[in-house]
């Protein structure tokens, strides 16, 4: 409860810290309208189109309703791959054996493209949510499991030795020297898997259903708008920084004061 009472109240300041990433987004805006006046609408539309699609798309409640089944199903994949990757991973770190077998699995998991386990789990499971789930997890899982092994491992010997020595409570040895250690690898993993479950989602609905943000983008795509197709893209990228920015990066921040 204090972690997050923290959190809160620190969030004005965070909020006020993130000027430079905002004058990074200005600045990608002006060189996307320098190519729309390069380009034309057709391959590049400007900002203002792109920005009056998607004020266009939220006002529509069944394009509402397909943004959030993508979310949903991005958000499940992503959960279910920390939930497992955690898990997985720091098992796998307290022992050598686990962690030198799971590498060759790993490095498989690493080197698969997702356009084949799109097409696996669409044989696996057929058209609809749980091929998409499935897909997103199976691309985000092995990024996770990869940072807790390596935030297990790391654990330096010498501190543990010293926090013996001091014969320290065990309740303090888990949050003050073991966790802290393992979330400073860890929650960049989360914010990795993060960034791939939403580039995973769309192209599997793409393939795979025929609803959700993937959808729509397939009926842009026939239809030559490219200032729709750009929009649904923005809102995805948009829903993605909302949830890294402002739910992610406060904790990682919090867990990693630690540092300073």
């Amino acid at each position: 409860m204090k972690f997050l009472l923290k959190i809160i109240k620190d969030f004005p300041s965070y909020l006020w810290s993130g000027w430079g990433s905002i004058a990074s987004i200005f600045l990608f805006l002006a060189f996307w309208d320098f190519g729309h006046q390069i380009y034309g609408d057709l391959i590049l539309p400007s900002p203002k189109d792109t920005f009056l699609a998607i004020s266009t798309i939220l006002q529509d409640s069944a394009a509402k309703i397909e943004i959030m089944i993508t979310i949903k199903r991005a958000l499940i994949g992503f959960g279910l791959a920390i939930l497992v990757g955690s898990v997985l991973g720091l098992l796998a770190g307290l022992f050598i054996t686990a962690s030198i077998m799971s590498r060759p699995i790993v490095t498989i998991l690493f080197g698969m493209p997702p356009i084949a386990w799109i097409v696996l789990a669409m044989i696996w499971f057929g058209m609809g949510d749980t091929t998409v789930v499935f897909t997103v997890f199976i691309a985000s899982f092995p990024i996770v499991f990869v940072g807790a092994l390596q935030g297990t491992r790391t654990l330096e010997g010498d501190l543990k030795e010293m926090a013996d020595s001091f014969h320290l409570p065990f309740s303090m040895k888990l949050f003050d020297l073991y966790l802290p250690h393992i979330f400073s690898y860890i929650f960049p993993a989360y914010i990795s898997a993060l960034g791939m479950s939403w580039k995973i989602v769309v192209m599997a609905e793409l393939l795979a259903t025929s609803d959700g943000l993937g959808a729509l983008l397939a009926i842009a795509r026939s239809q030559l708008e490219t200032s729709t197709a750009l929009a649904l893209v923005s809102i995805m990228i948009a829903s993605l920084l909302l949830i890294e920015y402002i739910l992610l990066e406060p904790i990682k921040k919090e867990l990693e004061a630690w540092r300073n």
